[in-house]
Formats: structure tokens, sequence, C-alpha cells
């Protein structure tokens, strides 16, 4: 352990002094650390000002939070040209070839440029804070209290990580120093919408939730480093020289892996589908597992809570909000006319939610998204209970027959994007990022194609003409 330590150290202590010994990196981020700031203590000076004349007090009391968390992400971005050239500045300058033929393990080179990747934005983000909070603290404004600080301190540091783990792998993936820095805004974008959810957080006061996201932002982060660990190759970095969109070769890879060894579409189903189902065995069961649990906590959240919150709510009250919430969660409502095609393009709308969310985020928001469906389900049905309905009834008559179709869907189509992660963060050798997301992407397709989407077509219909009858037939009892 201390040696690998040592190694890494090595590798940090060197990009360390090229990075302050390169003065066209360093004077632009000393003087927009600095510079950010004032400018930002100006918006918010302004800002107050003008809040002040309508007696907004509770924006008024979170603008500097707010402000601390825009001075500490801006830094960040600046900075990241350093871990976006990390591999592929090195591999353009020709100093790549003795650092790769040195004795270091993978791990080291990878974990020294990490390190250092870290480092600089936390230092430039943290005195770009410090200083800030020097210039507010002389101010009429409301400071924030130190378990807000500490929150703020968190959310920068999580922020940085990810931000910085996805620079590394797009160093590593990436050809030229051009192409890394136009891929740069893959990380900006996306973690710039994070931080309008994480504002809208912070001036709502919803500390917990908050600590949620910054667990959930260092989860994401610890599987961007695993990517990069896993994906990391020697060879691959000094024999690439140029990409190229090899069209014929994607679509050839894409379809080789989608159609398999199957003749006809029985063998397809068979082979390809069957293989498919066999690779999806552990996921399911951890899927079914988070249902479970998903469904229970949401169930016992409702009864013991909803009372709580409303408790001034009549029962005519409580079942609109059932029937609303009821909607989402897939449980008909007796008298309520759906036609079948709305109901199997919202499904299939859902479905391709978790997907998109999974492919983002290692599967994390697709397991999230799924966990949310779930979760809509035990909230409705603890609701029924409060109104003085059998769950049991409401279940087996509102959701069970449309949902032995639509929960298995959903379930698969969870499980593949979980597979999808787990496979991504798992090294795969001789086989290089481009070709395997190809093959998860055909993997995907083959089960939505083959299995979510007929599931969904046949629950849609059963939902539409079946269930509501069921339902009424069950409530006039």
């Amino acid at each position: 352990m201390r040696d690998d330590l040592q190694m890494v150290w090595l590798v940090a202590r060197r990009e360390l002094r090229d990075q302050f010994r390169d003065w066209r990196i360093m004077t632009p981020l000393i003087i927009l650390t600095l510079a950010f700031p004032l400018l930002m203590n100006e918006v918010a000076r302004n800002a107050v000002a003008f809040i002040n004349q309508y007696g907004a007090n509770l924006i008024v009391d979170r603008l500097v939070p707010f402000s601390i968390l825009i001075i500490g992400f801006f830094p960040i971005t600046i900075s990241l040209v350093v871990a976006l050239e990390s591999f592929v500045g090195e591999k353009e300058r020709g100093t790549i070839e003795p650092l790769l033929s040195s004795p270091l393990e993978n791990r080291h080179l990878y974990f020294g440029k990490l390190l250092v990747g870290i480092f600089t934005p936390l230092v430039a983000g943290y005195t770009s804070i410090i200083f800030y909070v020097i210039i507010v603290s002389r101010q009429h404004l409301h400071m924030p209290d130190a378990y807000v600080f500490v929150q703020l301190f968190m959310l920068t540091t999580a922020h940085a990580i990810l931000m910085v783990s996805a620079a590394i792998v797009i160093s590593v993936q990436s050809t030229t120093v051009r192409a890394a820095n136009l891929l740069a805004s893959f990380i900006v974008v996306p973690v710039a919408i994070l931080m309008q959810g994480e504002s809208a957080l912070l001036f709502w006061g919803n500390d917990q939730v908050l600590w949620l996201a910054v667990v959930a932002v260092i989860i994401m982060a610890s599987l961007l480093i695993r990517v990069g660990i896993a994906h990391f190759q020697r060879e691959y970095l000094l024999g690439r020289e140029f990409d190229t969109l090899n069209l014929r070769w994607m679509w050839k890879t894409f379809w080789g892996k989608f159609k398999g060894e199957a003749k006809t579409l029985g063998s397809w189903y068979r082979l390809e589908i069957g293989r498919a189902m066999r690779q999806l065995a552990v996921p399911l069961v951890f899927i079914a597992v988070f249902a479970v649990v998903g469904y229970l906590a949401s169930y016992q959240w409702a009864t013991v809570n909803v009372p709580r919150l409303l408790p001034h709510a009549t029962a005519k009250d409580i079942s609109e909000i059932a029937k609303n919430v009821g909607q989402s969660a897939g449980i008909a409502q007796a008298g309520q006319h759906l036609s079948a095609l709305f109901i199997f393009a919202n499904n299939v709308r859902a479905t391709l939610f978790v997907f998109l969310g999974g492919i983002i985020s290692f599967s994390v928001l697709g397991v999230l998204a799924f966990l949310l469906n779930i979760g809509l389900v035990g909230g409705v049905l603890g609701i029924v209970k409060l109104m003085g309905y059998s769950p049991t009834l409401i279940f087996v008559a509102g959701l069970l027959p449309h949902g032995i179709f639509e929960i298995p869907a959903l379930m698969i189509s969870t499980a593949i994007v979980l597979r999808i992660g787990a496979v991504l963060v798992t090294p795969q050798l001789g086989k290089s990022m481009g070709q395997m997301a190809l093959e998860l992407l055909a993997d995907w397709a083959k089960v939505f194609i083959g299995l979510v989407i007929p599931l969904l077509a046949v629950a849609a219909v059963v939902e539409a003409y079946v269930t509501p009858v069921i339902l009424a037939a069950a409530l006039k009892q």
C-alpha cells in the first residue's frame, strides 16, 4: 500500500511541477478565481436591494448560499482543462511514451493524474469561496450557518470529483486535445443542469435531500473513476492516432450483436432473447429486491405521514390525491376511459426514461426512476387504506390484471440498464469502449423490442378495456 502511494505521488508531483510552471494555465486561473467573487458579490448586492423592495426575505436568506454554490463551480469549469489534457495532451506533446514505458502500473498513472486533476479545481474553488465569504462578511448580507457551509463545501468537492473523473475518461479515450475540449460540454452541461436542481433545493431549504444529492454525485464520480481504470490501456493510447466515424463498422457491430446466430424470428427469440434473459438473471434479482423494499417503504411512509401532512384534509380531498397519483402509478380508476394507445405511449416513455437516465449515470438514475414508479404504487395503496378501502382489493382488481404484464416489462427494462452499468465499469480485454457501447446498446434493443414492447402493448389493452371493468365490479361489492 505504501509503495503504491509513493508511485501515485511520483506521478502527481511531476504533474504539479509541470502545471505550476505553465503561466498560460496559472495566470487566467488565478485572475478568474479572484475576479469572479467580486462580480458575484456585486450581483448579490444589487439582487438584495431589488428583492428587499418586495419583502422576499426567504430569497435574501438563501442568496449567499446560492452564490457560494455558483462561485465554487466556476473555477472548476476553468481548471477542467488540466484534467482534459492529462493524457491526450501529453500524447500530442510527445511526452507520454517515456511515462508509459516506465515501470509504473496503470493504476499509478491513472490515480496520479486524477489526484492532480482534482487538487487544482478544489484549491481554486475553495479559494474563491473563502474570498467571497470575506467580502460578504463585511456587508449587510445574511450569512449561512456552519451546517450550510459544510453542505456547500461538500457539494463543491463532489462536483470537482465528478467533473474531473469524467474529464480523465475523456482524455484517455480522445486522440486530440481539440476533441477532448469539445467533449467537455458533455461534462459541464449535465453538471450545470444538476446544479439547477440543487439550487432549487437550496432555496427550498430541504437540507436532507441536499445531502442525498451529495451522496448521489459521489457515487456517480466513483463509477466514473472505475470506468476510467477499467478501460485504461497503454497500447490504446500509443497505437491510435485519429478517430474516424465508420458508420458501416458501427452498423455491422450493432446488427451482428442484435441478430446473433438466429436465422428466423423463432430462433431469434429462442437463442438471442433466451441468452439475454439468462444474462439478466442476477440483475433481475436485485431489481425484485429493490421493488419490494421500495413498495413497502413508500406504503409505510404514506400511511404514517399523509395524515400528519394533511391534518384538515377530508376523505374527498384524499380521494382526489389518490386519483391523480394513481394515474401516474398505473392503477386504473373505475369509470375512467383512457385509450390503449395513450397508455402504451406513456409506458414506453417511462421505460425510455429509465434507459436514458441509466446511460448517463451508469444505471443509477435508471434504478431511481424505477423506484419512483414502484414508490408511487405503494404510496397510492397507502392512501387507499386511509380512505377506508382494502389495499389488497385495489391491488388485485386495479393493478394486477395489467400489472402482470406491465411490471415485468418495467423490471426487465431496468435490469438491462443495471447490467449495462455493471459491464461498463468492468474491464473488457480486447474490446474498445465504443465496441462495448454498441454491443450493450444492441442487447438493450434486443430485449426492448423483443420483450418489453409486446408486454407493454398487452398491458395497455388490458388496462384500457379490462381492468376498469374488474375494478368497478370489485368496488360495487
